[in-house]
């Protein structure tokens, strides 16, 4: 079989990805360009991509194809129903990021409630020694205990996000994206957690029904002004949104590891705000501790194995 890797490069160098256990030729590329792919998988049995995007174009010539193994939970960059239409299987990577992502949540967390980002520019500037005393107040802290986290989300993210807030003695809501009536199976509606949640955090998928969940309409409504955090993916929120809502007070800070289009141009609004001590970007490293992305390495052999095996695991289509 030939199996083709269309964007290496987006796992460490340090990462170890096994070689399958079966007769094979590999060819991996560093990445792909859109332009690249129909030709790059037009003889390929199996391909791997994490967050290339094959269209229906592209595999209208791969009459090869037989497995796309995604490098990765989410399936929002493959063409599934036409993947469907041509018998072509499509697994994924689950529950390997299910610490990673949950500490760097809660990282960000902590340095909006606590400002360390604002206080760490001031000691820089040299604030402390101006302040004249032992400490100073420049900006707001909170503790964690006793606020409310509201997670959107109830897959094995949230559930290990809800748990760590558990732990820090919050109170803890969670919501389905797709719920917005009445509360069931001890959930809240999403509108209900909007209103109570002093930090909202999302953990979902993005599909066309959660595209935009959270824009300028949702964030009016944020009665508690909260931390609003997304490690999920960028398209949930409506990021032209963000900055407003900061400057009029209906959310006190907001932290990205993901933004709809990766990386951002120079122009995107999150640039804007990159200066701001209540608001952090991060580069889509959530889910990249070492263990993580040796997880995933190991489970994406796997599914590739399985598949050659004739029992494949890990399928979405």
């Amino acid at each position: 079989m030939k199996i083709v890797f269309l964007d290496r490069d987006t796992l460490s160098p340090q990462i170890q990805l096994r070689t399958p256990a079966f007769e094979h030729q590999l060819v991996s590329y560093g990445n792909t360009p859109a332009s690249a792919v129909r030709a790059r998988i037009a003889d390929a049995d199996i391909v791997i991509t994490n967050k290339v995007r094959v269209d229906a174009d592209s595999l209208s010539g791969a009459n090869w194809l037989k497995l796309i193994a995604v490098a990765a939970t989410g399936t929002d960059n493959i063409d599934l129903d036409a993947c469907a239409a041509r018998g072509i299987i499509v697994s994924n990577v689950r529950h390997y990021a299910t610490r990673s992502v949950p500490e760097h949540t809660f990282a960000l967390i902590f340095a909006l409630r606590r400002s360390l980002c604002a206080y760490r520019d001031s000691v820089r500037a040299g604030r402390w020694q101006a302040s004249g005393q032992f400490c100073y107040f420049d900006h707001p802290i909170h503790d964690l205990a006793g606020s409310t986290l509201g997670v959107v989300g109830t897959g094995a993210l949230g559930t290990a996000v809800a748990r760590i807030g558990r732990a820090l003695d919050m109170r803890v809501l969670m919501a389905s994206s797709r719920s917005r009536g009445a509360a069931t199976n001890d959930r809240v509606s999403l509108d209900v957690l909007l209103a109570e949640s002093d930090i909202i955090t999302l953990h979902c998928p993005l599909t066309p029904a959660t595209r935009h969940l959270i824009g300028a309409r949702e964030m009016a409504r944020m009665r508690k002004r909260p931390l609003l955090v997304n490690t999920a993916r960028g398209g949930l929120i409506d990021e032209a949104a963000v900055g407003p809502a900061l400057d009029t007070g209906h959310i006190a800070g907001a932290a990205f590891d993901v933004t709809a289009s990766e990386p951002p141009t120079a122009d995107h609004p999150f640039m804007a705000l990159v200066e701001r001590p209540d608001f952090i970007l991060t580069p889509h490293v959530a889910w990249a501790s070492s263990e993580a992305m040796q997880a995933l390495a190991d489970q994406l052999i796997d599914n590739v194995e399985a598949f050659a095996l004739g029992a494949p695991v890990n399928v979405v289509t």
